[in-house]
């Protein structure tokens, strides 16, 4: 009797052991699992909040991505229109600068045609007084070539002298042979006309030039006149 009584008592202990495990495991895993739950839940709005935050630091650095990347295309056509002023300014100064060479040019060239025009000037001033003198110095021999060779000597247009021969035919005294002479741009004795024409009139052109020796010019040209009216009396 006590040895079942015993037994008893040691199942009832059995089950209230197993029952205080049961129930210890019971609760100790509803509360392991509502912490792991409520963990759970923690970190899902955890990495709710830090998606949403990240989610909107994205969306602003796409903006900021966008932003710059305008930024840089407006950067980019204002150093192309910077570029094209700079190609613009660098046209307009070598514009300038030959405009400056076109002008510094024609200045120099204006100068030099005022000098060449000052020396043209003294030039045919001096020519025109060497030419007067000469002239001066022909008139001056009028009367001896007059008296000595029945000689007229006119001046005409364009300071030219005109020796009109008398008394070479003898049967018609009176008739003129003339020869009208100038002084050419170099300064030499010119033969500009010639009546009645004498083929020798270059010959003696050449020699007075050479020994200017005007006076034996004048009586060579007499005696080819008189030699001409001879030979046409003949």
């Amino acid at each position: 009797m006590a040895n079942i009584k015993t037994e008893d008592e040691i199942m009832l202990f059995e089950r209230e052991m197993k029952e205080f495990w049961t129930k210890l495991k019971s609760i100790y895993g509803t509360e392991q699992i509502n912490q792991t739950l409520a963990l759970r839940d923690s970190c899902k709005e955890s990495i709710k909040a830090l998606s949403e935050k990240w989610s909107k630091k994205l969306k602003e650095g796409d903006l900021m991505i966008d932003k710059i990347q305008e930024y840089n295309n407006e950067i980019l056509q204002q150093s192309q229109r910077m570029s094209e002023k700079q190609e613009h300014l660098t046209e307009i100064k070598s514009n300038l600068n030959h405009e400056e060479e076109q002008k510094k040019d024609l200045t120099d060239s204006i100068q030099e045609l005022k000098e060449e025009l000052v020396k043209k000037k003294e030039m045919i001033s001096s020519k025109n007084k060497a030419t007067k003198e000469r002239v001066e110095q022909l008139c001056k021999s009028k009367a001896l070539f007059e008296k000595r060779l029945g000689l007229e000597i006119r001046r005409i247009h364009n300071e030219q002298l005109q020796f009109i021969f008398r008394h070479i035919d003898h049967q018609d005294p009176d008739k003129p042979y003339m020869f009208t002479l100038s002084i050419n741009e170099q300064g030499d004795y010119e033969v500009t006309s010639c009546t009645p024409p004498l083929d020798c009139i270059a010959e003696f052109q050449l020699k007075v030039r050479e020994t200017n020796n005007f006076s034996a010019f004048v009586a060579n040209i007499r005696k080819a006149f008189t030699a001409l009216s001879y030979k046409q009396s003949a």
